[in-house]
């Protein structure tokens, strides 16, 4: 692979024949060439996001999945006049391109911090989807890289760019409910089961060895070869770093928190069917930050909103609570529940064009979701999972007590209860529980405190030549 010096020196020809030097910044009138990596149902986003759009272009869509990455083709061509991009399979070769400015990823989560540091190396400025990293230090390292090589790097978090969200958060900062007290994320999103466990063959228009990347390659256990690996720990966080991480990230921001929490712990479970899935469908983790707390709840199986919410946040202050229902709106009430405020507005179209305008600034303080944002909120979801996978079963009648004897107060025991009702609505009985380990966190350091400190389960162990670089040669 070309280094980052020779690539900005090279000059090529693009796709639509012109000869360029890739320019170390941007005019209004200039145009911004995009390659999309990843070219599954997000990946279509991400094409609608820049494809037709003013002041950018797709030129390039990558995947190994070749089906896939034609069919897209095709439609961003549909987007932008019959400009049709090139489809590239390895990311490696994609990289080496000097026309591409900005790298925009939509891969399983396993590739999103490798593809941010390779492109950041390489000369591009990248949007990468959430979460931003598989664990805890990959991430970091994203954040590394961005910062070493100057790179804009933007968080697929859009709702820290929609017009409703950041009137809340103001809202919230203004004092509008008082002093937080608990921040609470819901994840409440039906998820069927994914089919039994079993040995499948991997599509022929995949390239598995390039799909795993840093993962281990393994027999394909699950029917659904797409999407469903998000519920496998070798490449996905389940939902908590999947629909979740969205939350996770908003809870954070009303908190006001720029960095991960002094202890957590979780528990939960994988209930209602067995299947190939390996996460949980079932959990709440508990982030501490002294006196305030962040609580967040997934569920996988049939409930009704709690507070008016299934997938959004509710803020707990001292003079009243707001609730979002979605990523644009929701509303903000007083203790009494009556509505005082309410809160719209919003398109991811908003998050892609604060992503080009901070490119054309070259200003990575301008993102409304700078890489750091996406790390430490996706560090948050890491963290929960890592308690929970070192925790140990116990039967539900006593995870009152193992809770108590963690420390929990009254929101917790709350949490608890009403996941045990949910449980018993959905006809889910004499189950065993994981009760996640307590672990104390050095938000500095971003490594366990105590004795034995599991701090190995912050990284992975990585295939070559898919290998995340040491801080000091990102």
């Amino acid at each position: 692979m070309l280094s980052t010096a020779a690539l900005l020196a090279a000059k090529s020809r693009n796709v639509f024949g012109m000869e360029q030097q890739p320019p170390t910044s941007f005019g209004p009138n200039d145009t911004i060439q995009v390659a999309v990596v990843g070219a599954g149902g997000r990946g279509q986003s991400h094409i609608d996001g820049f494809a037709g759009k003013p002041g950018t272009v797709v030129t390039h869509i990558c995947d190994c999945d070749e089906k896939n990455g034609q069919r897209s083709c095709e439609s961003a061509a549909e987007k932008q006049g019959g400009r049709k991009p090139v489809w590239v399979r390895d990311i490696r070769k994609l990289l080496e391109d000097p026309s591409i400015h900005a790298v925009s990823i939509a891969t399983p989560n396993h590739w999103h911090s490798l593809g941010t540091i390779w492109a950041v190396q390489a000369g591009k400025d990248v949007y990468v989807e959430k979460p931003v990293s598989h664990n805890v230090l990959e991430g970091r390292r994203a954040v590394q890289a961005a910062r070493k090589h100057n790179r804009i790097v933007q968080t697929g978090t859009q709702s820290r760019s929609n017009p409703g969200m950041r009137e809340a958060m103001e809202f919230i900062r203004s004092g509008g409910i008082g002093e937080v007290k608990v921040s609470r994320g819901l994840c409440y999103k039906r998820r069927d089961s994914i089919g039994p466990k079993g040995t499948y063959q991997v599509p022929e228009e995949v390239d598995y060895d390039l799909w795993s990347g840093p993962a281990q390659i393994l027999p394909l256990t699950r029917k659904r070869f797409h999407y469903d690996w998000h519920w496998q720990w070798e490449y996905g966080n389940g939902d908590l770093g999947n629909q979740g991480i969205h939350q996770m990230d908003l809870c954070r921001w009303a908190l006001g928190e720029d960095r991960l929490s002094d202890r957590v712990w979780s528990f939960g479970g994988r209930f209602g069917y067995e299947d190939a899935g390996e996460t949980a469908n079932t959990q709440v983790v508990v982030h501490d930050y002294g006196s305030r707390k962040l609580v967040f709840e997934v569920r996988g199986l049939e409930t009704p909103e709690y507070k008016g919410a299934k997938v959004g946040i509710i803020v707990e202050g001292t003079k009243g609570y707001l609730v979002m229902t979605s990523y644009t709106s929701g509303t903000a009430f007083d203790l009494e529940g009556n509505p005082v405020k309410q809160f719209q507005g919003g398109g991811d179209d908003y998050h892609y064009k604060n992503f080009t305008d901070a490119i054309r600034a070259r200003d990575h303080k301008l993102l409304n979701a700078d890489v750091e944002d996406g790390h430490l909120s996706s560090a948050l979801c890491h963290l929960g999972n890592i308690s929970l996978r070192l925790g140990s079963s116990l039967a539900s009648k006593e995870a009152l007590a193992a809770l108590r004897d963690r420390g929990g107060d009254a929101v917790v025991e709350d949490a608890w209860q009403r996941t045990a009702e949910h449980l018993a609505t959905n006809k889910v009985e004499n189950y065993q529980i994981q009760m996640g380990r307590s672990l104390e966190i050095d938000p500095v350091s971003e490594t366990f405190l105590g004795k034995n400190p599991p701090n190995q389960w912050l990284t992975r162990e990585y295939r070559a030549p898919y290998t995340i670089p040491s801080e000091s040669a990102v």
